[in-house]
């Protein structure tokens, strides 16, 4: 098995500038000393397994990314936890588009699942997303019930 590459310290000093933190805010926000920051990001050393958790947690990624992203053979920056870049699809002659089958796995989604298709056409970015019928349908139950909630035996229209 190949060992992945450590892009800690570029992955530190990317995330927190993003997040507009300077190295002394960051230390303050997970109990360390400016100083310990600053060799993390020069790679001097590298955060113990507490701190990774403490970072991923504060970045909002995965630990994976935290320690192996690499910025410069990528095309996008670090995803956000449970948010995912699947790479790019063709659509087909006859209108068809096959879902990566990292992406399928990740949602559990077979052959023969029905899926719903949402589009926006008026945003800055139009685009469509897909969603199980069945989460789709509950989410809509859960809504309804919400603005229209059911009256029970004993409720009248008073």
């Amino acid at each position: 098995m190949a060992i992945k590459e450590l892009n800690i310290a570029n992955n530190i000093l990317y995330l927190r500038r993003i997040n507009h933190m300077s190295i002394e805010e960051l230390a303050n926000e997970i109990n360390v000393s400016r100083q310990a920051v600053a060799k993390w990001e020069h790679g001097e050393s590298i955060p113990d397994v507490v701190n990774c958790l403490a970072l991923a947690e504060i970045f909002e990624v995965s630990i994976d990314n935290l320690l192996h992203y690499d910025g410069s053979s990528e095309e996008i920056s670090i995803a956000p936890k449970g948010k995912h870049f699947f790479g790019m699809t063709k659509i087909g002659h006859d209108g068809e588009v096959v879902l990566p089958k990292e992406a399928r796995e990740i949602f559990h989604w077979h052959s023969g699942d029905e899926l719903v298709i949402l589009g926006d056409e008026h945003s800055d970015h139009p685009g469509i997303a897909l969603i199980s019928s069945d989460d789709f349908m509950k989410t809509t139950r859960e809504l309804l019930d919400q603005i229209y909630p059911q009256k029970g035996p004993n409720k009248s229209d008073n």
